[in-house]
């Protein structure tokens, strides 16, 4: 009995209907604590999360690689660094990935794996494996010099998983990759610089794409990964860069978001049919096309944006939407982030990541299908 009993009940042993309560009592007392416990002992963990994918969500590891695709400042101005110190990730603040570890229970970011720091215990709680300018095909795009394509982050991945073997035990690692979220956003590199490829057609090139990516997910669910997020591609046709480049001044590049909807089309055919077949896999796909057209066609009146074509960071004189040049040491910075979807010639500010991830989180089947996160989070 708790040792406290007998002094809540003290003058009630006297009365035999007294004692009866202090009976009663006690039991309230034991339930409610038992109830307390279990509530305790039953909440869920936040989840290990694994990121790969391109600059969209990049955390920095292309500061360690020869590229010139690192995100040097006013990158991250508005992160919370010291001043002049980039944060690596491609915006003025969080990146989406950035905001759906917080959304998820997450303590602290999600580090990249060639930080000299992400070691020991730190890889234990998720890695991002993203590098800029990388691809599904590993030829995708050279213009910036290196990058890790999507077969090289796997190959990352690969290195983690032992190292969390040799820390854990086989079991309870396999176990924890089985329970991870593998975030997997990669894709509009193959679109946007396709033209440049050596295909005799988009449709030839994306059975290419495809095939590839198929195998890269296969790989994926072979290493114990069952729960992944992929995005989409967005409608690479209305970012500042692709505008600036076909010279449209006021609409977006429709024979780009075609290219950007046959992939997608695609990709989702594949994302149900790898549940099929993979025993225990989930999928889900997350629509970034239908949410950054939502943004785009309802910008001010749903928002509060007040220009949704041009870039906040740019080099004046580079591309009527300030698409040509990347944001760097030469670019200007609106004074207002909060009023521009776009950061860059290629990403979103923070606020727009807000958004999506708003979407991700617990939008409908039109922004995430065939579940939100947070739905997959009590899977």
């Amino acid at each position: 009995m708790n040792r406290s009993f007998p002094l809540l009940c003290s003058k009630g042993l006297l009365m035999g209907f007294v004692s009866g309560r202090c009976v009663v009592i006690g039991v309230i007392l034991h339930m409610a604590t038992a109830s307390f416990l279990f509530s305790i002992c039953s909440a869920k963990d936040p989840p290990v999360l694994y990121i790969f994918g391109d600059s969209l969500v990049d955390a920095g590891n292309n500061f360690y690689i020869n590229t010139a695709a690192k995100a040097n400042f006013p990158n991250g101005i508005d992160f919370g660094n010291p001043i002049g110190i980039p944060s690596g990730r491609f915006t003025n603040g969080r990146m989406v990935t950035d905001i759906l570890g917080e959304e998820v229970g997450l303590t602290s970011l999600t580090p990249p794996y060639l930080a000299p720091t992400t070691t020991g215990d730190a890889i234990l709680k998720g890695v991002n494996y993203a590098s800029s300018a990388s691809g599904i095909l590993n030829d995708t795009e050279r213009f910036f010099g290196h990058q890790i394509h999507l077969d090289a982050q796997i190959s990352n991945f690969v290195k983690t998983r032992q190292d969390i073997i040799s820390r854990i035990g086989s079991q309870a690692a396999k176990e924890q990759f089985k329970q991870a979220i593998f975030f997997v956003s990669i894709g509009s590199n193959d679109i946007i610089f396709s033209q440049w490829q050596n295909s005799s057609s988009w449709n030839t090139l994306l059975d290419t794409i495809i095939s590839r990516f198929k195998s890269q997910l296969v790989r994926f669910y072979n290493l114990d990964a069952r729960k992944f997020i992929v995005t989409n591609s967005a409608a690479v046709g209305c970012i500042p860069f692709v505008r600036d480049l076909h010279s449209s001044v006021d609409s977006c590049v429709a024979v780009m978001n075609q290219k950007a909807q046959l992939f997608n089309s695609r990709l989702n055919s594949l994302l149900a049919e790898l549940p099929k077949n993979l025993e225990a896999s989930t999928f889900i796909c997350a629509n970034v096309y239908a949410m950054l057209d939502d943004i785009l066609s309802n910008y001010m009146t749903s928002y509060g944006f007040e220009v949704a074509d041009s870039a906040c960071c740019h080099v004046a004189g580079a591309g009527l939407h300030g698409g040509l040049i990347p944001c760097g040491i030469l670019s200007q910075v609106c004074p207002d982030r909060s009023k521009y979807v776009f950061w860059d010639p290629f990403h979103l500010t923070e606020t727009s990541y807000e958004i999506i991830a708003k979407h991700m989180m617990d939008g409908d089947l039109n922004y995430i299908s065939p579940m939100n996160i947070r739905q997959l989070l009590n899977y």
